[in-house]
């Protein structure tokens, strides 16, 4: 059986790739994909990375056909346009990614281990953790609510069910006695 876009225009692909024609896709991609991922694999250098902008690049086109303006160009020029924001796209976000990896490499390189500050640590949270379970139920819910679960005064009120003035106090009273355990504990705090 012939394919019946071997041998229409450009314009005519996207029409047919607009009535979701999978053949004109498969043919638009014979046509163009080879200018595509040379043009993303010069930029881009990584062969994975290049491929990825040829699928995204044709995956728009099937999603969405009716952004290719033939008055404004030829379909490949479009779609060389395409794969070169793309590629600018993935340059930059991978510029950013590697950055943000050398700033932290660097500020734990910086840091250093440090097996006494680890030693204390892992002592203060063992500590944290039997002061906790020593509260008064209510005291270690509305802290655990508050200070694990990120909830706000009045969200820890209504999910305990309590008047925000009781959670606010129930917090302030149990991190005092928490206080109290961990100074006796010999774990210093701040003054407070």
């Amino acid at each position: 059986m012939r394919d019946p876009f071997a041998e229409v225009s450009d314009t005519a692909l996207v029409l047919g790739i607009a009535r979701y024609h999978q053949e004109a896709l498969a043919e638009a991609y014979r046509r163009h994909a080879g200018a595509v991922f040379g043009l993303a694999r010069r930029l881009l250098s990584e062969r994975a990375l290049a491929e990825e902008v040829v699928q995204e690049v044709f995956l728009r086109l099937w999603n969405d056909p009716d952004r290719f303006d033939p008055g404004r160009g030829a379909l490949r020029s479009y779609l060389l346009a395409s794969a070169h924001g793309r590629a600018v796209d993935l340059l930059r976000s991978e510029g950013a990614r590697r950055a943000r990896e050398d700033k932290d490499a660097r500020r734990t390189a910086d840091c250093g281990y440090d097996v006494e500050h680890e030693v204390w640590d892992l002592a203060t949270a063992d500590q944290v953790r039997r002061s906790m379970a020593r509260l008064p139920e209510g005291e270690r819910l509305a802290i655990e609510l508050a200070y694990f679960g990120g909830y706000t005064y009045r969200e820890v009120a209504t999910r305990l069910g309590e008047p925000e003035g009781t959670v606010k106090s129930r917090i302030r009273s149990g991190l005092k006695r928490m206080r109290n355990e961990l100074v006796s504990a010999g774990l210093a705090m701040g003054e407070g």
